[in-house]
């Protein structure tokens, strides 16, 4: 049995470590990236989506960063959530940035669902000691103004329920142009090369506050 001597110096030590891990994350960040195609490159040379811009851009502001970039084309808020405890596990991340829901709306599944499985992700993630970036999506004015409203609510009022970061939407002076498609691949649902930039910028402008 423990005397007080013995637990106040394992309690010390505790906090001591608690205070190297916490320094340690502060001095070298590990960002998580999970996406669909919008961060994973789909159509894109490789290294010039905007994920791959932002880790060069690290590299300069903040050289002890790493990127992981766990993004997969066509992946779902359900998919992601499945497969981010064993990410978050495996990397330990000092920030997660949350691309995902916009497959849920093309293949119009239900909002509250994405919204339950938006809400596990932040909250896994923040559990884990990581902060979040939520990066919103918009869809397109052919679904409507009431379903177009609710689901770009959805991103919105989960960042503030859980008091984290928020991109409004990933593809603002992208899709939102007069002329949009100069800036989309042929399928004029992906984003081309001279998209990423801006892209890059809508996410930046949220991220540096928390580097």
């Amino acid at each position: 049995m423990l005397n007080s001597f013995n637990r106040r110096y394992f309690i010390l030590l505790g906090l001591l470590f608690a205070v190297v891990g916490f320094c340690h994350a502060s001095t070298h960040p590990k960002l998580l990236v999970l996406g669909d195609s919008m961060s994973a490159e789909y159509g894109l040379p490789r290294g010039t989506g905007w994920v791959s811009l932002m880790a060069e851009r690290l590299k300069k502001e903040k050289p002890t960063a790493t990127v992981i970039n766990a993004s997969i084309s066509g992946d779902t808020s359900f998919g992601g959530r499945s497969r981010l405890p064993a990410l978050l596990a495996q990397h330990q991340p000092s920030i997660v940035l949350i691309e995902l829901g916009g497959n849920d709306a093309l293949r119009g599944l239900a909002l509250q669902a994405t919204r339950e499985n938006l809400e596990f992700m932040v909250k896994a993630s923040q559990l884990a000691g990581a902060k979040v970036v939520l990066i919103g999506m918009q869809v397109p004015p052919n679904y409507g103004p009431d379903y177009a409203n609710q689901f770009a609510g959805l991103f919105r009022s989960v960042a503030k329920e859980r008091k984290t970061s928020l991109v409004p939407f990933l593809l603002k002076n992208v899709a939102d142009r007069p002329d949009p498609t100069q800036l989309f691949q042929a399928d004029r649902i992906h984003p081309n090369e001279q998209a990423q930039p801006l892209m890059l910028e809508n996410v930046w402008s949220v991220l540096r506050k928390l580097l």
